[in-house]
């Protein structure tokens, strides 16, 4: 058989040309290739470089950062974390977090994010809860931070203003003996049980968010230190969970909280597992989300987590076995030129991986493994 052939990428020469020497097929001229052919290998991996490089990189978060963790994390391919330090006061922040860069660099790697502990944890932020004075002397803390970061060469700060917090039904069983953390509204029996906060409207949230932020990112702006919101986590129906309407727990309240203050320094700690628990379907829905905030530059750190499900009811599993397609994920945040962490978050639980040491190794591994093919395949 005689193949006459057209145009190709000069990149598959190799490859094709072995394809077609198995088939005992004759080639006219190497550095092309058979345009009838060429369909039915349209998704062959390119093996030329992406047309950019691949600039995101694994990341971790909420280890301590001390020398036996952090080995731990080199080891595993962790050269970026998210951290604040193990011992701290208010008056000495500066040198607290410049130790603390320091101590990670020691081991090759860099401390990107702080991540402060004031409204990240519970209880409720006076923030979030909307107290005067209190919210006003957690935002001056929250001012000491962004200078703090600017001295110590940190480059950015997480926090979330949640009300309610760990809010699962349950757990669903896995493989190997795992424990799938569990939402499912159908199984919820709480829903009228207020919290100390009472009863949050989105008016009354949206306000709080605004105070905050309007008072926030100006300082963000002057220090040049991005401020990383992460979403609600679940999303819940209109009517609200516990009397609290969480504003956001959907696309289109994220899209109103970036737009609050048009920042380059004001984005979003972006969880895919989050997000996707507010799609209907996760799979195909996520890259439009990613692509709506990554081409804004609104994306200054990734939680590289999967689940199964959809909003109002899933469970969070492994990466490599969910709805999404986490290899189409990454490739998504490649396209928008994502250039921060991509971290494994929310890993299955197990009783013989108590400290979820285990788990979090095999999230390292899968997020080198998906930057190499990005980088290798394009």
């Amino acid at each position: 058989m005689r193949i006459s052939i057209s145009h190709w990428d000069a990149g598959h020469n190799e490859a094709l040309e072995y394809i077609l020497e198995r088939m005992n097929l004759r080639i006219t001229r190497r550095t092309a290739a058979c345009a009838a052919i060429a369909g039915a290998f349209t998704r062959m991996p390119s093996f030329a470089k992406p047309r950019r490089p691949v600039r995101m990189h694994p990341g971790t978060q909420g280890v301590p950062l001390e020398q036996e963790s952090l080995e731990y994390l080199k080891r595993h391919a962790v050269d970026h974390i998210a951290g604040w330090p193990l011992k701290w006061t208010e008056a000495t922040m500066v040198d607290d977090l410049s130790r603390a860069r320091d101590l990670c660099e020691k081991f090759g790697i860099r401390l990107d994010v702080a991540e402060q502990p004031r409204i990240h944890q519970p209880p409720a932020s006076a923030i979030a809860l909307g107290r005067s004075p209190e919210r006003d002397r957690e935002i001056d803390y929250i001012h000491k931070v962004i200078v703090a970061c600017s001295k110590a060469g940190i480059p950015s700060f997480k926090y979330i203003l949640r009300i309610l917090f760990n809010v699962r039904t349950g757990t669903t069983p896995g493989r190997g003996g795992a424990r799938y953390s569990t939402w499912r509204w159908k199984d919820v029996t709480d829903a009228d049980q207020l919290t100390e906060a009472g009863r949050v409207d989105a008016d009354a949230y949206w306000e709080r968010i605004t105070y905050f932020l309007d008072r926030v990112i100006p300082v963000c702006n002057e220090y040049k230190i991005r401020a990383q919101g992460h979403p609600h986590d679940p999303g819940v129906p209109k009517s609200g969970y516990r009397g609290v309407d969480r504003v956001l727990g959907t696309v289109e309240g994220l899209k109103r909280f970036v737009s609050i203050q048009e920042s380059p320094y004001h984005g979003l700690n972006l969880c895919v597992g989050t997000v996707a628990e507010m799609l209907s379907e996760p799979a195909r829905e996520i890259h439009g989300v990613i692509r709506y905030f990554g081409q804004r530059k609104k994306i200054f750190n990734v939680h590289f987590r999967n689940i199964v499900g959809k909003r109002d009811d899933f469970y969070e599993v492994y990466p490599d076995n969910g709805d999404m397609n986490m290899i189409e994920v990454a490739r998504t945040l490649w396209e928008v030129d994502y250039p921060y962490m991509l971290m494994p978050d929310h890993m299955p639980t197990h009783p013989g991986d108590p400290d979820l040491r285990q788990a979090f190794a095999f999230g390292y591994g899968y997020i080198k493994a998906v930057i190499q093919a990005l980088e290798t395949l394009g």
